[in-house]
């Protein structure tokens, strides 16, 4: 079986060294990250039910279906996995555990910690779960972990509390250009000039209502999305900002004469605004524009 990373949505579940704990086998604490946003998930005493006890059959029924750790095969992280959900296990080059994950897509899982980390991925271990619920997941993930730590007594080291090693970390957006660097500031050149300047200087810029971290208009916000999700590397200036743009809103729509924002120029051309760059994306166009 292979160990799983939720980061299809990025998505990854840690283990803390809580499961070193003589009670482990009762209380198990995971910590589970959503790129953003870590979040402890306390363990909650369950009432002996129908419905728990039928939810446990259930459980135990998916963590018999994708077997013990010590029994799964073992692969090379070369090969071909599948973009299922489930569980994984990687090892490095000496056959050590580094990481034990969750994925809903065990093959993007698995791709992105060769490249992160290439030295600690030499083979994996895989474990598929069929129509798996979020439970179902972090279950069958636990298992694998209790089993590793009661032959071991210790946690692998990628899933230590505080190890960020194999998490999926959100890409840090740049920050806006800016004219000026604040209000009064006197411009040495025409406006007009520095606008030249920029949309020549810079392969993509975006002119947009807010900044990219926070677009002020549904346009906005569709181009910066279409921007990210190309992967271009791109400026985007708020025409919005008085503060250290003051008179380019107006005097931008001279200069390209387009009386309508976002506005984005490749090369030092207009390309246009949302619509356009809607359409060319959905077209697959844009890639081989970015690329000239």
């Amino acid at each position: 079986m292979a160990a799983i990373n939720l980061s299809s949505p990025s998505f990854t579940t840690t283990a803390t060294s809580s499961f070193l704990s003589a009670n482990r086998t009762k209380t198990l604490l995971s910590h589970s990250s959503y790129t953003k946003n870590p979040s402890i998930f306390s363990p909650i005493p369950l009432k002996i039910t129908h419905t728990t006890k039928n939810r446990r059959r259930h459980l135990n029924l998916v963590v018999s279906a994708i077997g013990k750790l010590s029994e799964s095969e073992t692969v090379l992280v070369s090969s071909v996995f599948p973009s299922a959900s489930g569980v994984y296990a990687v090892y490095d080059k000496n056959g050590d555990l580094q990481f034990v994950g969750l994925s809903r897509n065990i093959q993007a899982s698995v791709l992105f910690h060769q490249k992160s980390v290439p030295e600690l991925c030499a083979s994996i271990k895989v474990g598929v779960v069929d129509n798996p619920d979020r439970t179902a997941l972090t279950e069958a993930w636990k298992s694998w972990m209790e089993e590793h730590i009661e032959v071991t007594g210790k946690v692998p080291p990628g899933n230590e509390k505080g190890n960020t090693t194999w998490v999926r970390q959100a890409p840090k957006k740049k920050s806006d250009l800016r004219i000026t660097p604040g209000p009064n500031t006197k411009l040495t050149v025409p406006l007009e000039e520095l606008i030249d300047r920029m949309v020549k200087e810079n392969k993509v810029v975006a002119f947009i209502k807010g900044s990219r971290s926070a677009p002020q208009c549904g346009f906005s916000q569709r181009v910066v999305g279409i921007l990210d999700s190309e992967g271009v590397d791109y400026e985007s200036v708020d025409v919005l900002d008085e503060e250290h743009n003051s008179g380019l809103r107006e005097t931008l729509k001279r200069y390209s004469n387009w009386p309508t924002f976002p506005q984005v120029f490749v090369n030092g051309e207009l390309v246009g605004g949302c619509d356009i760059l809607s359409s060319m994306h959905e077209k697959g166009e844009l890639a081989g524009l970015f690329k000239q």
